[in-house]
């Protein structure tokens, strides 16, 4: 049996998603920025893509700018504001849980000027909101979180957050990286307040090498790939037409029956929270400290639907990792993006998990696609393996 657990570092594409993809490439190729039929018809694919995502953000198609990803739509977010509105400020602040593709390029700019401050986080990694508020500074620009943390599932209270720092800094600016939450939550950023947004398509069932970046209309960025002033010059070089277009149908598609289908995954995770906290010496990261053991629904809710992290004592993460993939079911230790150069989690480090745990933590991540026949499956796997391994481990 094949159980794909590992949903949050990359999702299995649509049917309808591949289709399109195909017709683009094969049929549809031509270049969008081409004058002729051919090129007129490849640019409405990238207009009907950004119609609907704007739809589903209810916000401007032209506030869509098309990337590579979320990788890139982070950098842009940053630097390209950091560098458009560096007059108003070069305090930026973020928190100590956010992805490499934050941290990074906020690095970058550290080294060029700026000043960068960090948002303290409880144990469940919630911001501590009152250390956020205290952090604001006359010459603060920017303010950059995630919505739902990539490894542990932590929600951020982002639209109280947002209010609360635009009523006590009219002019700041917010920065939210959604990667892991959109699709997840109906998210309006011009009604709650954020001016720039990120999402990537591969967490959709869309294909990998797409996303987006949404920038309110009012706000100034800087481009940071200069040529042919492709997407209103924001982002030049011939667009991925295919993977634009595949980009639009998943977003299509997140919505139908979209309580639907996240009701369904809180009651998946709340099943395996419960089942697998029932093996000796295992941890649940990320959960609302009210929660109990029975992993009640109003808290696991509190939660993002589709990870669950879970630190397993006494036996190291990669040699469970590769137990369960022997067995057919496919997990992650940790984020995708840096787990080819291990080093200790920086959001497992900022919630205070001690190392053994840390070196012993394996995410789970489910998608709509997963049924509870894939959950049985795994928890049958870690029953006998988990003991197994503990006892051929070092003391």
């Amino acid at each position: 049996m094949k159980v794909y657990l590992d949903n949050s570092a990359t999702t299995q594409v649509t049917e309808s998603v591949r289709d399109k993809m195909v017709k683009v490439m094969y049929e549809d190729y031509g270049n969008p920025s081409s004058m002729h039929l051919m090129g007129v018809d490849a640019e409405k694919y990238m207009k009907e893509a950004a119609s609907i995502i704007a739809g589903s953000l209810k916000v401007e198609p032209k506030e869509i700018i098309f990337t590579s990803g979320g990788t890139e739509a982070n950098n842009l977010a940053l630097i390209g504001t950091a560098l458009a509105n560096k007059r108003k400020g070069k305090h930026i602040i973020t928190t100590r849980i956010e992805h490499p593709s934050v941290l990074q390029p906020l690095v970058f700019l550290e080294e060029n000027g700026y000043k960068i401050s960090f948002i303290p986080v409880d144990q469940t990694g919630k911001i501590k909101k009152d250390k956020l508020y205290e952090l604001i500074q006359e010459d603060t620009l920017l303010v950059s979180m995630m919505y739902v943390n990539n490894e542990i599932g932590v929600v951020q209270d982002i639209e109280e957050i947002v209010k609360e720092l635009k009523a006590r800094k009219k002019d700041i600016l917010i920065h939210v990286d959604a990667v892991q939450a959109f699709g997840k939550y109906r998210i309006y950023p011009k009604r709650i307040g954020i001016d720039l947004l990120t999402f990537s398509g591969h967490k959709i069932h869309g294909p990998k090498g797409s996303g987006a970046l949404y920038v309110n209309e009012k706000v100034r960025i800087s481009p940071l790939m200069f040529g042919g002033g492709h997407q209103r010059g924001m982002r030049s070089g011939t667009e991925n037409v295919p993977a634009i277009a595949g980009l639009g149908q998943a977003v299509l598609e997140l919505y139908i029956n979209f309580d639907e289908k996240i009701n369904r995954m809180y009651e998946l995770k709340q099943y395996f929270l419960q089942k697998v906290s029932t093996l000796p010496n295992v941890t649940i990261n990320g959960l609302p400290k009210e929660c109990t053991d029975a992993f009640e629904m109003e808290h696991i809710r509190k939660t993002a639907p589709h990870i669950m992290s879970v630190s397993f004592d006494g036996v190291r993460s990669e040699v469970l990792l590769h137990a369960l993939e022997d067995r057919g079911v496919y997990v992650s230790a940790g984020s995708a993006c840096s787990s080819n150069h291990p080093q200790p989690s920086v959001t497992l480090i900022a919630i205070g998990l001690p190392k053994h745990l840390m070196d012993s933590t394996l995410r789970f991540s489910m998608s709509d696609k997963t049924t509870r026949e894939d959950i049985d499956y795994t928890l049958e796997q870690l029953k006998e393996l988990v003991p197994l391994l503990r006892r051929y481990t070092r003391k």
